[in-house]
Order: structure tokens, then C-alpha cells, then sequence
């Protein structure tokens, strides 16, 4: 059984795709994985953050786009929020975004 992705809102869906093609198209390939194998990828592709928050690294020519995700019961990855950057570092606002979701799905 295969597993499927999930987005926390429609706008979320709409956010991520509304990037730029090839950055977009690296996050397809990667779910592309994820359907496959699993919400666990790891490095370079994937990073745990702590308390069932991960971090997909989408890259392209136009840039590098993050969507933090969880997985849930029933071989379901959620995806919480999504961000192009524009930084080195990923923005406190950002993260704060995915960890107040990820609190909302855990103890609704």
C-alpha cells in the first residue's frame, strides 16, 4: 500500500503549486518518493526537525523551496506549510507557521 500526501488547507495545496517550475518539479519527484517508500527520506532530500516535524528540501535554478510535513497514521503525509527562501536560514515565522499546525493536528 502506497501512501498519500495530504495538505493541512487548500491554500497550502495552492501555495506549493504556484512555484517556480523547476523548483516545483523537484517537489513532485520528491512526493513522487514519498508515495513510494515513506515520509522518512533523509538527507539531502528530507530532514527531521524533532516531534514528528520534517522538512522536504525542494531545489531548483530558481531558487530552494521547504515544505514541512508529518506523517500520520494510516501511511499519510501531511503537509503543513510551504516557503520559498530567500535566506541561508530558514525563517523563525516559518517554522513557528509549521509547529503551531503540526500542535493543531496532534491535540486538535
Amino acid at each position: 500500500m502506497n501512501w498519500t500526501i495530504h495538505y493541512f488547507n487548500e491554500r497550502i495545496k495552492a501555495a506549493v503549486f504556484s512555484w517556480p517550475t523547476d523548483i516545483l518539479a523537484d517537489y513532485r519527484r520528491l512526493i513522487g518518493l514519498m508515495e513510494d517508500h515513506g515520509a522518512n527520506l533523509r538527507l539531502p532530500h528530507s530532514r527531521a526537525l524533532g516531534e514528528g516535524l520534517f522538512e522536504l528540501r525542494c531545489k531548483g535554478e530558481e531558487g530552494i523551496g521547504r515544505v514541512f510535513y508529518c506523517a500520520m497514521v494510516g501511511r499519510k503525509i501531511l503537509v503543513l506549510h510551504s516557503f520559498i527562501k530567500k535566506t541561508q536560514e530558514t525563517p523563525d515565522s516559518e517554522l513557528k507557521t509549521a509547529r503551531k499546525r503540526l500542535k493543531e493536528i496532534k491535540h486538535g
